[in-house]
C-alpha cells in the first residue's frame, strides 16, 4: 500500500464544493479534510506541509494522504476567509496588522525547512527567454507567496491560518511581505482594487504591515525595489501560464490581469517614494 494512500473513514461522506481562489478548480470540503487535485508542485508542497507539522505551526493544514481519487486530502482549517463579494472588514487594519504577524511566524516556523532529496519546488513550466529576472538578493526562506484574501484563515477578528500552498518557492522575507502588501495595502492602481480598500491610505497600510512583520531597516529600504521587478516579472509569468496552462490562469489574462499589472507598475512609480518614506519614517 502506498504511504502517502489515504483511508477513507466509513460510513462515505458527502463532497460540498468550496468557493475561493482563482485557479485551482474542484476543491471539495468531506467532513473535517479538504480535497484538492495534485499539481507540479504538490510533492514539494506536501514536504513543507509535514515540516509545518513537525515544528507544530498551527497556522497550516496537515497532509493526510492521496485518496482513492488522485486528491491530496487536506485537514480543514474552520474559521473565516474573505470570498467574495469582499466583506465590510477587509480594509480593517487590526486585521490587517494580524496578517503581518500570521506572515513573519509562518516564515520563522519555514526557515529550517530542507526538502527531502529529489524534491524541488515546480511550476509545470520552463520560464521563457526574455522574463526579467528575479530580485537580486538570495531566497531566506520557502514562502506561502499566496496571501491573497481568499487564502488567510481568520478566527474571532485575527489572521490565524493560510491555506493553498500552491506557489511555495523559496523567496527572500522581502518577497513575502510585498506579496501581503500586493493584496492587503493594496499595492496598485485603485481603480483595480475592490471597492473596499480605493480610499484607503496605501503607505500607511505598508508600514502597518511591515511593523506587524518585524521587518527589518535593510528589508524596508528593499520594498518598492522588490515590488516593482516582481511586478515586471509577473506580466510575463501570467502570460505565460495563461498560454500553456489555460484554465483559471486563462480566464485571468482574458480578464485582463496583464493590464492591471501593468498600471500597477505604473502606479508603483508614482507612488514609490511615498512608500518609502512610510516605511522608513520614525
Amino acid at each position: 500500500m502506498n504511504s502517502h494512500a489515504y483511508a477513507e473513514p466509513a460510513p462515505s461522506l458527502p463532497e460540498i464544493p468550496l468557493a475561493g481562489g482563482d485557479v485551482t478548480e474542484g476543491v471539495v470540503r468531506v467532513g473535517d479534510t479538504v480535497r484538492r487535485p495534485v499539481g507540479p508542485n504538490s510533492p514539494f508542497v506536501h514536504a513543507l506541509l509535514r515540516h509545518l507539522e513537525a515544528v507544530g505551526f498551527p497556522g497550516a493544514p496537515r497532509f493526510l494522504g492521496i485518496d482513492a481519487g488522485g486528491r491530496e486530502v487536506l485537514t480543514y482549517l474552520p474559521g473565516e476567509v474573505a470570498g467574495r463579494p469582499r466583506p465590510a472588514w477587509l480594509a480593517d487594519e487590526k486585521r490587517l496588522a494580524s496578517v503581518g504577524r500570521l506572515v513573519r511566524d509562518y516564515d520563522d516556523a519555514v526557515a529550517g525547512f530542507v526538502p527531502p532529496e529529489g524534491v524541488r519546488p515546480e511550476t509545470g513550466y520552463a520560464e521563457a527567454p526574455g522574463t526579467p529576472p528575479l530580485p537580486p538578493y538570495p531566497p531566506e526562506v520557502t514562502g506561502h507567496m499566496d496571501y491573497t484574501p481568499d487564502n488567510i484563515v481568520f478566527r474571532g477578528g485575527e489572521a490565524a491560518a493560510l491555506i493553498d500552498f500552491d506557489l511555495a518557492k523559496p523567496v527572500t522575507r522581502v518577497d513575502e511581505a510585498v506579496n501581503a502588501m500586493l493584496y492587503w495595502a493594496p499595492l496598485g492602481d485603485p481603480a483595480d482594487a475592490d471597492p473596499l480598500l480605493r480610499e484607503v491610505d496605501v503607505p500607511r497600510r505598508c508600514r502597518i504591515l511591515a511593523d506587524a512583520y518585524g521587518m527589518s531597516d535593510v528589508d524596508r529600504s528593499r520594498v518598492v525595489e522588490v515590488a516593482v521587478l516582481r511586478s515586471r516579472r509577473s506580466w510575463f509569468l501570467m502570460k505565460q501560464a495563461a498560454e500553456e496552462q489555460g484554465g483559471g490562469w486563462a480566464r485571468m489574462w482574458d480578464e485582463g490581469v496583464g493590464d492591471r499589472i501593468k498600471r500597477r507598475e505604473a502606479w508603483l512609480d508614482r507612488n514609490g517614494p511615498a512608500i518609502d518614506a512610510a516605511l522608513k519614517a520614525p
